[in-house]
């Protein structure tokens, strides 16, 4: 194996990491937004529109993920 090749793959591990690290911050606000528009009497459009996109973000994020076949169980400490 050369140098080259055990490079490439310690920055894939590394992005494939941030990756990770993203998706489960992003599914955190998402679900955090979810619930408080969930426990509004009267949601505003803006907490709608915040919702969405946190939502849009996670699961563009999830297809990412899927894309370059990451499974977060081989990335855990």
């Amino acid at each position: 194996m050369t140098l080259v090749g055990r490079k490439k793959r310690k920055q894939k591990r590394e992005v494939d990491e941030l990756l990770l690290e993203a998706i489960f911050s992003i599914e955190r606000e998402w679900k955090q937004i979810k619930s408080l528009i969930n426990q509004s009497i009267e949601p505003t459009f803006e907490g709608r529109s915040s919702e969405k996109v946190a939502q849009s973000k996670y699961l563009f994020l999830l297809r990412e993920a899927k894309h370059r076949k990451i499974s977060a169980v081989r990335y855990s400490k």
